[in-house]
């Protein structure tokens, strides 16, 4: 696999986790109250918060947070299926 191959893959991943957690907002906005609701508007953030390194002269700020939801989860499960059955 050419690295250019790997990078769209990866690429495309990113896009829907980003695609799928904007649908998954939207529809738990739009679904009544219940289980539905809780299932497509729960999100779990991994990371860690912004870290500030002051050296004086700079100043530096590390962060990196990722929210998930089980639109973008399943959205990213298609986008791997898709890959596997035409493009691999």
């Amino acid at each position: 696999m050419k690295s250019r191959d790997k990078t769209f893959i990866i690429f495309s991943l990113i896009l829907a986790a980003i695609v799928g957690g904007l649908v998954g907002d939207i529809i738990g906005q739009f679904v009544p109250d219940g289980p539905a609701k809780i299932l497509f508007s729960r999100a779990y953030e991994l990371g860690f918060d912004t870290t500030t390194l002051d050296l004086w002269v700079i100043t530096v700020s590390f962060g990196l947070q990722v929210k998930i939801n089980l639109v973008s989860v399943l959205t990213m499960v298609l986008v791997i299926v898709y890959f596997k059955w035409w493009y691999l």
